[in-house]
C-alpha cells in the first residue's frame, strides 16, 4: 500500500516534471522526485496506468548513444521491477505459508496441552488405584493373618477335645471296672455275707460314691464337650466367612491389578503421543526457520539488484 500522501495524482505530477526536464520517469526517479517517499510497487502500478493513458513522446530523435542508454535504463528498470515483483510474490507466499505453519503449531500446542492434561489425569487415577491396591493388599494380609490365628485356635480346641474324649473313655473304663469289681465282690462275698456285711456295705457305699463322683465328672465333661463343639462350629462358620472375604479381596486385587495394567498402558500411549507431537512441533519450527532464512536471502538479492547502477 502507498504511504500517506502518495496517490496517483502525485505520481502523475512527478512524472510530468521529469518529462519536462527530459528525464525518463523511472520508478526511482519518480520516488526521488516525490522526496524518497512511497512504495515502489505502488509507484510502478501508477506509472504503468499513466503510460497507458499518456504515452511519452520523444522531444527529438535520440542518437544511438541515448537510445542505448535509454535501453539499458529500461532493462535495469525492468530487472528491478521483476525483482521487486518476485520478492513481493515470495514475501506473500512466505507469509501465507508462515501463517499456515503458525496455525498448525498453535493446533499442535493445544493438542499437546490436552494430551498433557489427560496424562496428568491418568497419572492421578493410577496413583489412586495404586493406593487402593496397597490398602486391599494390607487388608488381605491382615485377614490371612487372622485366619491363620483362627485355624491355630481351632487346632488347639480339637486337641483339647481329643484329650477330653480320652478322659471320658478312661472314666468310662474305670466305671466299668468298678461295676465288674462290684459284681465280682458280690459274687465272692455271698458265702461270707453275714461276717463281712458291714465291710461289704462300706465298700458298696464307697463304690457308689465313686460312681456318683464319676457320673458328675462325666456330666461336666459332656457339658465341656458340647461347649467345645459349639465353639468349633462357630469357629468353622467364622473361618468359612473369612475365607469368603479373602476370596472377595483376591478378586478385588485381581481387578485392581487389571485396572493398574490398563492405566499404565494408557500412560505409555499418551507418552508416545506426546513425543510424536513434540517432534512434529520441532519440525514445523525448523521449517519456519528455513522459510525465514529463504526470505532474508531473497530480500538480500533484491537489495543487490536495486543497487545495480
Amino acid at each position: 500500500m502507498a504511504r500517506s500522501g502518495i496517490n496517483k495524482a502525485a505520481v502523475q505530477k512527478a512524472r510530468q516534471a521529469l518529462l519536462a526536464r527530459g528525464v525518463h520517469p523511472s520508478i526511482d526517479a519518480v520516488r526521488i522526485e516525490l522526496g524518497n517517499t512511497g512504495s515502489k510497487t505502488t509507484i510502478h502500478r501508477y506509472l504503468k496506468e499513466l503510460d497507458n493513458q499518456y504515452p511519452t513522446q520523444p522531444l527529438s530523435a535520440p542518437n544511438l548513444s541515448d537510445a542505448l542508454a535509454t535501453l539499458v535504463e529500461q532493462l535495469a528498470e525492468q530487472l528491478r521491477e521483476e525483482g521487486e515483483a518476485r520478492i513481493e510474490e515470495m514475501r506473500n507466499a512466505f507469509e501465507a505459508q508462515r501463517q499456515t505453519l503458525l496455525a498448525q503449531v498453535q493446533i499442535s500446542q493445544q493438542a499437546l496441552a490436552a494430551l498433557q492434561q489427560q496424562h496428568e489425569i491418568q497419572a492421578a487415577a493410577l496413583a489412586g488405584e495404586s493406593a487402593e491396591l496397597a490398602t486391599t493388599r494390607s487388608s488381605l494380609q491382615s485377614e490371612q493373618t487372622r485366619n491363620a490365628t483362627l485355624n491355630q485356635a481351632v487346632g488347639e480346641l480339637n486337641l483339647r477335645l481329643a484329650d477330653k474324649d480320652e478322659q471320658i473313655a478312661s472314666l468310662e473304663d474305670k466305671h466299668r471296672h468298678a461295676r465288674d469289681a462290684l459284681e465280682h465282690y458280690r459274687t465272692a462275698s455271698r458265702e461270707q455275707r453275714e461276717q463281712e456285711q458291714r465291710r461289704h456295705e462300706g465298700q458298696v457305699q464307697q463304690f457308689q460314691l465313686e460312681l456318683t463322683r464319676l457320673n458328675r465328672d462325666n456330666e461336666g465333661l459332656l457339658v465341656q464337650i458340647r461347649t467345645l463343639k459349639d465353639a468349633q462350629r462357630t469357629l468353622k462358620t467364622q473361618t468359612e466367612r473369612r475365607q469368603a472375604q479373602i476370596q472377595g479381596l483376591e478378586v478385588n486385587l485381581a481387578q485392581l491389578n487389571g485396572s493398574r495394567d490398563e492405566l499404565e498402558k494408557q500412560n505409555q500411549n499418551l507418552a508416545l503421543s506426546l513425543a510424536e507431537r513434540v517432534t512434529e512441533l520441532r519440525q514445523q519450527l525448523q521449517l519456519i526457520g528455513k522459510l525465514e532464512a529463504q526470505l532474508r536471502q531473497a530480500e538480500k538479492i533484491a537489495q543487490q539488484v536495486q543497487e545495480v547502477p
